[in-house]
């Protein structure tokens, strides 16, 4: 019920639209459970009072009849336009349910990321979402339409028989007994609906993502056996649901089939035995009021489907908006001009799980405009020391600041926002070049994005493009060389001006010479008068940083230029001669 309530706090920014809707229900819950009555009236009054003239009983008729269809035209029109009320109230719900998920999922931190599969933040933000909508639309609105419903019709029933309505009545705790129960196993079922969708979304995921590898060492039959038994698994969860889901409407209609076969037994024998305790009338109208008695109690069971379908997501969802973010604003966070780039690591320790430290007590510092190469085998650490200047994750022990100031008391859009990153692995948006560029910056215009183009050698090529800067490009830069992406996003970093720049100088990697040149050349644009840290695995950039530390295994070993390294003869000068002899060289 705690998940429930929370869900329908979503409702109160909309409360004057609800109680509208709950004042349509009330109305038409008055109006349309009177038709009955009406009937009643029609057969007692018209049909069977022989006492009174006939051209009165025909008068009296034809105005019941009338009464009867303008209460009906109206009770459905309102009902009509309530409906329409109730979606648009469901529609706004999801609208922000949806939004916030998302506002939650792209604010998490690098780690949730690491841990968590792509596939699976999709159904969270997609399937599982869906899966709320029937019910919010329709359900929590719907529910009180149909309660209403069915409280009205039970009254009349009382009014016109209390005797045929406690007969009635007595047979409903075994149909809530039976219903409760189905609706336990109907939510294990979409608890394992939800995880299996969730498994076979992240499996489809990284099968799309890693085509080309499964596609180059043969392995489509195998990946197509991994995919049909997570396939299965969902399919058998699926049939779980229908399994379940079917009970409704047969218990649903059984309980309706017997509530008549009541009314004909208690209400006939009443009728033959002369009973002054029933009428025609009475006994006409409580068929009426049966079969509308089970319209809402049966709309009641399918809610009450779609409540325990609901939940299994809204205990998904609420767990992810319930996850507690490891990487927090300060409440009075430092916002400085400008950055000089003073940048300083202090005893810093830090690991991704546990205590398997991946950096160990690092201390270093980097002076403003300083070029800085971090080196080192794979696994030493590297690419971490610019992860924690960002605060994608934060330190476990020590401080990172920048210019005297801890990273922490940042706010960390504004800290990333004076970053620059140019990594190996250029990702290209769907969208024109202009808008890859300025990420739809509105501070970046045109001129500004051809300006970054053009320093970064980039402007060429794009030119060529059938429609220049306007070029509308898919996810993966269709038509675009790997250098040419790198040259693409190193015009977006620059075109964000960032005051310190970190480069993965693998982004140079893989590419023919006379483009290298072109993002070498690009690179010394961008660090110039920058703080810079390169994560160096090529010779070039290690021998013009101002300074470069060795890290091994998480520790610095080592640290100085390029010739103060070599004259050392450690191991620096190891890896140098390593990288002298390899073709990236």
């Amino acid at each position: 019920m705690k998940l429930a309530k929370r869900l329908l706090a979503y409702s109160l920014p909309y409360w004057r639209w609800l109680i509208l809707a709950l004042a349509l229900i009330l109305f038409t819950s008055l109006a349309i459970n009177y038709l009955p009555v009406l009937i009643q009236r029609m057969t007692d009054q018209c049909l069977m009072d022989s006492s009174r003239p006939a051209a009165e009983r025909i008068d009296l008729l034809l105005r019941l009849s009338i009464l009867f269809i303008t209460i009906a035209a109206i009770g459905h029109g309102v009902r009509y336009f309530q409906g329409l009320l109730t979606a648009w109230i469901g529609q706004k719900i999801i609208y922000d349910l949806r939004l916030e998920v998302f506002r939650k999922v792209i604010h998490m931190q690098q780690a949730y990321f690491d841990r968590t599969a792509v596939g699976t933040l999709m159904t969270r933000v997609t399937s599982d979402i869906e899966r709320l909508q029937h019910f919010v639309t329709e359900g929590v609105v719907g529910t009180i339409a149909d309660l209403f419903m069915l409280l009205g019709i039970m009254g009349y029933m009382i009014y016109i028989s209390p005797i045929l309505a406690l007969s009635i009545f007595a047979t409903l705790p075994f149909l809530f007994a039976f219903m409760f129960f189905v609706n336990g196993k109907l939510r294990d079922a979409n608890r394992d609906i939800r995880d299996r969708q969730s498994n076979l979304n992240a499996l489809i995921q990284e099968d799309l993502t890693g085509m080309t590898t499964i596609q180059l060492f043969n392995r489509e039959a195998s990946t197509l056996e991994e995919f049909d038994q997570c396939n299965a698994h969902l399919r058998t969860a699926y049939y779980d649901e229908v399994r379940w889901f079917s009970f409704y409407f047969p218990t649903v209609e059984g309980g309706q089939a017997l509530s008549v076969l009541i009314i004909l037994a208690i209400g006939g024998w009443l009728l033959l035995n002369g009973s002054t305790a029933i009428t025609l009338g009475i006994f006409v109208a409580f068929l009426a009021y049966i079969r509308d008695f089970f319209r809402p109690l049966g709309s009641l069971s399918d809610k009450a489907g779609s409540f325990q379908i609901a939940m299994a997501s809204i205990e998904r969802i609420f767990t992810l908006l319930d996850t507690r973010a490891e990487v927090t604003d300060p409440v009075e966070p430092v916002t400085p001009n400008r950055i000089a780039g003073n940048i300083a690591f202090n005893n810093v320790s830090f690991a991704y799980t546990d205590e398997n430290w991946v950096i160990k007590n690092l201390s270093f510092s980097i002076e403003p405009g300083q070029v800085l190469a971090v080196v080192g085998a794979t696994g030493a650490g590297k690419s971490t020391i610019i992860n924690l200047i960002g605060r994608f994750y934060d330190v476990q022990q020590g401080s990172v600041s920048i210019d005297g100031v801890d990273v922490r008391n940042f706010k960390t859009a504004d800290l990333r926002g004076r970053l620059g990153y140019v990594f190996q692995d250029p990702f290209i948006f769907t969208g024109s070049v202009a808008d890859n560029i300025s990420l739809k910056t509105p501070t970046i215009d045109r001129a500004a994005i051809v300006h970054a183009a053009k320093t970064v050698n980039a402007h060429s090529f794009i030119e060529a493009m059938p429609e220049g800067y306007d070029t509308v490009m898919n996810e993966r830069g269709q038509g675009l060389s790997l250098g040419q992406k790198q040259l693409l996003v190193m015009a977006r970093t620059l075109a964000q001006d960032p005051e310190l720049l970190f480069v993965l100088d693998e982004a140079t990697a893989s590419v023919d010479t006379a483009t290298e040149i072109l993002i070498q050349d690009a690179l010394a644009k961008m660090m110039h008068n920058r703080t810079s840290i390169v994560i160096a695995h090529r010779l070039s950039t290690i021998r013009h940083a101002d300074r470069i530390l060795v890290m091994r295994h998480g520790e610095l070993v080592d640290q100085g230029t390029h010739e103060e390294l070599m004259a050392h003869d450690g191991y620096y000068r190891h890896l140098y001669e390593l990288l002298l002899h390899s073709p990236e060289a």
